[in-house]
């Protein structure tokens, strides 16, 4: 055998470990993926317009696994509660435990302990709420609104109910993290209650778990296409030194 036939032999074996590799690879990344996301979250689907137009009714959410003591101001959560129908909802955690809300202020916004807080994520520019309204919020409750204040049924209705419309944190499941269908990207921490205590909550993996999947779907095509585009690109070779040899002869 010549010392081409030799490299190219020896290229060809190195190519195909290397592809074998890159699929095995591929694999663990794109099943690891799935199964971190079975995991840590919960498929749903939104049921009404109530958050509007953070998530709109029919939009299939990817919510993170979360315990209540979790969540911070701001927070899309799904929650289950007795008073509220006892059925899964999505709101918005606008107050905790301790927190004097009210609305509105002479500039239409919502506060909390006496600051107020920018809401961009509300479709209307006018008051943060169509009714005025204050609750002291219980240890260990939440205040929840809708993105939706015009329709949306929330705390603001349960005001007369014992805990001035305010729920368990053990009442809270998920936390929204994304809309997974119609694409529509993260459900963002607003900053408008990031300078109030406790912060905002970070966001989840869904960025890790999703690149986990995209990197071995890539690795997996790469690695299997490696062998056929080796092939073409050899059968072209063998030719061009057929023709050399004819041309020489």
């Amino acid at each position: 055998m010549s010392g081409t036939g030799r490299t190219q032999g020896g290229r060809s074996r190195l190519g195909s470990a290397l592809s074998g590799l890159a699929v095995a690879v591929g694999c663990v990344l794109f099943l690891g993926g799935f199964v971190w996301g079975a995991v840590v979250y919960q498929p749903y689907t939104v049921p009404t317009d109530s958050m509007s137009p953070t998530v709109e009714a029919g939009d299939r959410v990817l919510a993170q696994r979360i315990d209540g003591s979790e969540v911070r101001r701001g927070d899309v959560v799904v929650f289950t509660d007795k008073v509220w129908g006892d059925m899964p909802m999505v709101k918005r955690v606008v107050a905790v435990g301790g927190d004097k809300i009210a609305c509105c202020d002479a500039d239409g916004r919502m506060t909390i302990n006496g600051k107020a807080v920018e809401e961009p994520y509300l479709r209307t520019k006018g008051p943060a709420s169509p009714t005025a309204f204050n609750a002291t919020v219980p240890e260990g409750q939440l205040f929840l609104l809708g993105d939706e204040r015009m329709g949306s049924l929330d705390s603001r209705v349960h005001l007369q109910d014992p805990g001035q419309g305010s729920v368990p944190r053990s009442a809270v499941s998920a936390r929204l993290d994304a809309v997974a269908w119609p694409l529509g990207g993260l459900v963002e921490r607003p900053a408008g209650f990031a300078a109030l205590s406790g912060g905002v909550s970070q966001p989840g993996p869904v960025k890790l778990v999703v690149g986990s999947v995209a990197l071995g779907v890539a690795l997996i095509l790469g690695g299997a296409a490696y062998g056929p585009v080796a092939a073409v690109l050899g059968r072209r070779g063998g030719r061009g030194a057929r023709d050399r040899v004819t041309a020489d002869a």
